[in-house]
């Protein structure tokens, strides 16, 4: 059954179809191009994967792949904020009632999806680049990939100018790590081309790809085995096989986009739809991966 949702699809022999003009928020699609960055910067010789972050006990590659025993955001004070259109609490303030100082376990012994650990990132990439992370972004990223639609929102304005709108005043900047808007299309081009030989080392992209297993099936969701590589969910999905990519979810729309490398044109695709249940979206990325 078609949900049609707006997608992009790139098969690998020609250009990228689908949704072309249209915005869309990228949610945590975001931190697969922030580790695509952070990993620039490592073959550039800005930083080591390996080095501790400003001399705390977790590595940047532990912070990559929510390893560094950090806790999340997103509770329910959060959530009563962002609903009751709050102003934006400051980085330092959100750190600390999170507790960010405080681990959760040991670094490099068990694994949690931090967004605190994504805010450093940022920091991380900003500090080397001498660049807020918008320009920054652009200079290490979407420049040398010529994709030239997809940028930070930093404004509820921003977020208007998106397919859905923002009829609730969403403000951007509750997404700590930066959040991008970008049409479909620019965002199965930056999965195509992150691992090809002209953007990162071999070295950069085996670490990118080297995954931390997590699991099975997720009950509503099309994977079979799932887990994570830096700033890549990654594993099967179902009849599709090996998928790598990530999804998204804010506060009234979710986002995906998948690499089905086993499908014949290893095809990518990008697709968004309102709500907050991201297996709609995989599911839909499963079914135009192997339906053409």
């Amino acid at each position: 059954m078609e949900n049609n949702l707006p997608y992009a699809i790139n098969r690998g022999n020609g250009p990228t179809e689908g949704e072309s003009v249209a915005l869309f928020p990228w949610w945590s699609i975001t931190k697969s191009v922030l580790a695509a960055a952070a990993l620039r910067l490592a073959d550039q010789g800005l930083l080591s994967l390996d080095d501790f972050y400003n001399g705390r006990p977790y590595t940047i590659r532990q912070l990559l792949q929510h390893t560094a025993g950090l806790n999340n955001y997103g509770g329910q004070a959060y959530r009563e904020a962002v609903a009751a259109g709050d102003p934006v609490w400051p980085v330092a303030e959100l750190l600390a009632r999170v507790n960010a100082e405080r681990l959760i376990f040991t670094p490099g012994r068990d694994w949690a999806y931090s967004n605190v650990g994504y805010i450093f990132v940022r920091q991380l990439i900003e500090e080397k680049a001498g660049l807020e992370i918008g320009e920054a972004l652009r200079m290490l990223v979407f420049a040398p990939m010529d994709i030239q639609r997809t940028r930070i929102a930093t404004t509820p304005e921003d977020m208007k100018q998106t397919f859905w709108g923002n009829p609730d005043g969403y403000d951007p900047r509750w997404v700590y790590h930066g959040l991008l808007i970008g049409p479909p299309s620019d965002a199965a081009d930056f999965l195509r081309r992150l691992f090809s030989e002209s953007f990162l080392s071999e070295g950069a992209r085996s670490a990118m790809k080297t995954m931390h297993a997590l699991g099975g099936s997720i009950a509503g969701r099309p994977w079979t085995r799932i887990g994570y590589g830096l700033g890549l969910m990654m594993g099967e999905m179902g009849e599709a096989g090996t998928a790598f990519g990530h999804s998204g979810v804010g506060h009234d729309c979710v986002s995906s986009l998948y690499c089905f490398s086993e499908l014949p044109g290893s095809p990518v695709v990008a697709v968004f739809g309102q709500g907050t249940d991201e297996g709609i979206t995989e599911a839909e990325a499963v079914r135009l991966a192997v339906s053409r």
